[in-house]
């Protein structure tokens, strides 16, 4: 089925991502997340962001640049 499942997770970033989220102040939502991903053109509804935190989806390179960038973090940080 899946090919490059890490465990039980599809990705590695996903818990790193929903960490720093809500490490903002105030803490950012998963919509409003989606909604700067969405202006930096990264078409992630909040849905999505759910199920990248939990691991559940895939995470491609882009938009592993594009949540580094908009929750002003590197991608080391991202992926530790």
């Amino acid at each position: 089925m899946y090919k490059n499942k890490n465990g039980l997770s599809n990705n590695i970033a996903g818990k790193n991502i929903a960490k720093i989220r809500k490490e903002i102040k105030p803490v950012m939502s998963q919509r409003a997340l989606a909604d700067k991903m969405q202006l930096v053109g990264i078409d992630l509804d909040k849905n999505a962001i759910q199920r990248i935190e939990c691991g559940k989806r895939f995470i491609t390179d882009i938009e592993l640049l594009a949540f580094s960038k908009v929750l002003n973090t590197s991608l080391e940080n991202l992926l530790k």
